[in-house]
């Protein structure tokens, strides 16, 4: 009975003591999770430091004043979800760049999101030279914009052609690999090249955790492709808002190579992280292309890819050969993703916003094969951003789409596809 009695004296003090904590901490304000932020940049002169930023309500309130640091970045908390406008002084911008349209940016910002903006700025580059030097710039971005593509592409057109899977979660194989670099490279302290490799070798364990654990056993109960179909994208969903619960929804740069300026190649600029993305792309491809060539795993992986029954009752091990397309696949996801960040930097969302332009590159190239996709996906890319020239560049991936659907009405089997005889 003592005991029972010293119990509740000392479990009614401890609730004495917690209750006005607990109740003065569902009384606060929780903290403000939502920002509006940007970075001013150009290519030559690279990132713009000590321009004034003016952040205000709809109603015209102002909300702070910021100025942008060493890398041209900047950011403001703001008091919650609703529209903003944000505000630069001309007058503070270096001599030679200028505004390429307003000062002033309205934007929306939703609840817990941090809400990139966006104001073009112009050092005279572009234009410099006549319109030449502006489409040369702009196929050498497209380009670059294509391989990053194809890498991606790749692991998804050898997964169509092996499985007949199609995989609306590919997106997430690139997230993933970007996302892994971001935290090995920035909270680890780990240089972005042996970061970018970790990002591989963690991409393929995703691939092969996705063979392992979900397609194989569906395979084995005779699921149908639509059904298949329906659960990737259930589960591309699934990832997408996970990583946006880890990462957080802003816009996130490696610790490597930041800010830099881009290099005056006479009739077009690249910064040397663009140009290494486009050498690594290369090599890499180049790479696949062996790979798939001369390899006998590679070999095996094209007899699949051609006719499944075929390649298994010539002694293949399909299941094997499926795997390792599914870790290879992942693994160059991964890949393109650290290398898309390095220009575009890290978003949670970023595989899925380069998802409708893989499935355009591996349609166009024609299905099923690594070479249509290779091919495909440059020509979407540079396509995509040469469409600039005559239309708005927000709306430069409709140019891609509009492409697709040209060429399937022309030649519906892709470029490197075969024609197939039905019934």
């Amino acid at each position: 009975m003592l005991l029972r009695l010293l119990l509740l004296t000392v479990l009614g003090g401890l609730a004495l003591t917690l209750a006005p904590a607990a109740a003065s901490a569902q009384t606060e304000e929780p903290a403000a999770t939502e920002q509006v932020s940007g970075t001013l940049r150009t290519n030559v002169i690279g990132p713009v430091e000590g321009v004034e930023v003016v952040v205000t309500t709809a109603d015209g309130d102002e909300v702070d004043t910021v100025e942008t640091d060493e890398n041209g970045q900047w950011a403001v908390p703001v008091p919650g979800p609703g529209q903003y406008t944000v505000t630069i002084d001309a007058e503070d911008l270096p001599e030679g760049v200028v505004l390429t349209g307003e000062n002033t940016r309205t934007v929306t910002v939703d609840a817990g999101r941090n809400q990139g903006v966006i104001i073009a700025l112009s050092d005279g580059s572009r234009e410099a030279g006549g319109g030449t030097v502006r489409w040369i710039q702009l196929f050498v971005e497209g380009l670059r914009f294509g391989l990053l593509i194809a890498m991606a592409a790749v692991g998804l057109s050898l997964i169509f052609g092996t499985t007949g899977l199609t995989n609306f979660a590919h997106g997430e194989l690139v997230t993933i690999g970007a996302m892994a670099a971001w935290f090995i490279n920035v909270d680890g302290g780990v240089p972005l090249i042996p970061a970018a490799l970790i990002a591989m070798v963690i991409g393929a364990g995703v691939g092969a955790l996705n063979e392992l654990a979900i397609w194989r056993p569906l395979r084995r109960r005779g699921t149908g492709l639509v059904a298949a179909l329906v659960i990737s994208i259930g589960l591309s969903l699934l990832l997408r808002y996970l990583y946006q619960i880890i990462f957080g929804g802003g816009s996130e740069a490696y610790a490597d190579y930041r800010g830099q300026r881009a290099v005056d190649y006479g009739p077009f600029t690249m910064t040397n992280a663009d140009l290494a993305s486009i050498v690594i792309a290369l090599v890499v491809l180049v790479l696949v292309a062996v790979m798939l060539q001369r390899t006998k795993i590679g070999k095996a992986m094209r007899a699949v890819a051609d006719n499944r029954d075929l390649a298994a009752s010539s002694g293949i091990n399909v299941n094997r050969v499926i795997l390792v397309v599914w870790m290879m696949g992942g693994a160059l996801a991964a890949l393109g993703g650290v290398l898309l960040g390095l220009s575009d930097e890290v978003q949670w969302d970023m595989g899925f916003r380069l998802l409708l332009l893989m499935f355009a590159g591996v349609t166009l190239g024609g299905l099923g094969t690594a070479y249509g996709a290779l091919v495909g996906s440059i020509v979407v890319g540079v396509f995509v951003q040469m469409s600039t020239l005559v239309i708005p560049n927000d709306v430069k991936y409709v140019g891609g789409l509009l492409l697709l659907i040209v060429i399937l009405i022309v030649r519906p089997q892709g470029i490197l596809g075969s024609r197939v005889r039905v019934g």
